[in-house]
């Protein structure tokens, strides 16, 4: 997968997985890294999926419809990635916190979706639930911050509700953020998310 690593300066720290939106690219999220973890390793990845020669992290069907068997596929695809590249790079792999916006959110629910350990902590800036009707794993101990615009029309307030109360269910520890917005990603909530990391 393509991708961007930068070692932080403290070791203590974890690295932060960005992951873009729909059309964006390893470079889009590097900012809020600086913004929420200075001294953190920072591990950005560009989504596999061309649509319409906009880079995204796993296809869809339509706006708001995921293809549920590429999602799986991609979901298995960079959990393997972030294996590999902790070994690469010599970073904890359980000590991974993603930051994702819009389909980089959703492809880092579904990491927790489907894997136990896959990252530490995420701040998902506009996710939608990435699958229903599945089990998911125990995520007691996790730590999950969610931004949500009260009138996105891309990803209804409804889906931010219930990805709350989905990964709550898990044993999750989830705060849920509201920003009278749309589907942009917003300086305030970019400040409320490195407020809720730092503590």
């Amino acid at each position: 997968m393509k991708h961007i690593f930068k070692k932080g300066s403290n070791p203590s720290k974890p690295t932060l997985l960005l992951l873009h939106g729909t059309g964006g690219t390893e470079q889009d999220l590097l900012p809020l890294a600086e913004i929420i973890d200075k001294e953190a390793n920072v591990l950005s990845v560009r989504g596999n999926i061309l649509e319409n020669g906009m880079p995204r992290f796993f296809r869809r069907l339509a706006e708001g419809v995921f293809d549920e068997e590429d999602l799986i596929f991609r979901t298995t695809e960079l959990n393997e990635f972030l294996d590999e590249a902790a070994v690469k790079y010599e970073f904890d792999r359980n000590h991974i916190v993603a930051i994702g916006y819009s389909n980089g959110a959703n492809i880092a629910a579904s990491l927790m979706f489907h894997y136990k350990d896959a990252l530490n902590a995420a701040i998902l800036h506009h996710p939608m639930v990435p699958r229903r009707g599945i089990d998911l794993p125990d995520l007691s101990g996790k730590q999950v911050f969610i931004a949500a615009g009260t009138n996105d029309p891309i990803c209804p307030a409804q889906e931010s509700e219930d990805l709350h109360s989905l990964l709550e269910s898990a044993g999750a520890n989830v705060t849920l953020h509201w920003e009278n917005h749309g589907h942009q990603l917003t300086m305030t909530e970019v400040k409320a998310a490195a407020s809720w990391y730092s503590n």
